[in-house]
């Protein structure tokens, strides 16, 4: 796969950066609490998929659940009607999985989650939780967003 620390759908507790699988949240599902989390509005939200749908392939799909990619799950779950819709586009999983990748980045930048300031304190504390120099704490947040939770989730697959 090409998105190689892609989360776990949101609906299985992952981490924000899942929304860019997740259906339009027009049911009671996680999505709406991982929604308030990261200060994006459920209308936002489908805004923002639509509208990165429109400038990429992701906005193909037709025959799809929702009428588009964009809406679509992980390439690892097993979907009929994405992978021929994906076979019907000429997309490859790890093209999918790329553009899976920049909506959630583009989710990403429009929630809440980059705006929240970590301490030198916090980034000291992260720093002596891994045994790693201060630097690459506050580099290992950058990399995830901005988000703690996936700089841990990060910091300890590098350890293993």
């Amino acid at each position: 796969m090409a998105w190689e620390d892609a989360p776990a759908h949101v609906c299985k507790g992952g981490d924000a950066r899942g929304l860019a699988f997740c259906c339009p949240p027009v049911k009671p599902c996680p999505v709406h609490n991982k929604l308030a989390e990261i200060g994006l509005s459920p209308q936002d939200f489908i805004e923002l998929k639509e509208e990165f749908g429109k400038k990429t392939e992701l906005g193909g799909g037709p025959n799809t659940c929702f009428g588009s990619l964009v809406w679509c799950c992980k390439a690892s779950k097993p979907c009929p009607l994405r992978d021929s819709q994906l076979q019907a586009l000429g997309i490859s999983h790890d093209r999918y999985m790329d553009l899976k990748k920049q909506l959630a980045d583009e989710i990403l930048a429009k929630s809440n989650v980059n705006t929240i300031k970590y301490s030198d304190e916090d980034i000291a504390k992260l720093a002596e939780t891994f045994n790693i120099p201060q630097s690459e704490a506050k580099e290992a947040l950058e990399t995830a967003g901005n988000d703690l939770k996936t700089a841990i989730k990060n910091l300890r697959l590098k350890n293993l």
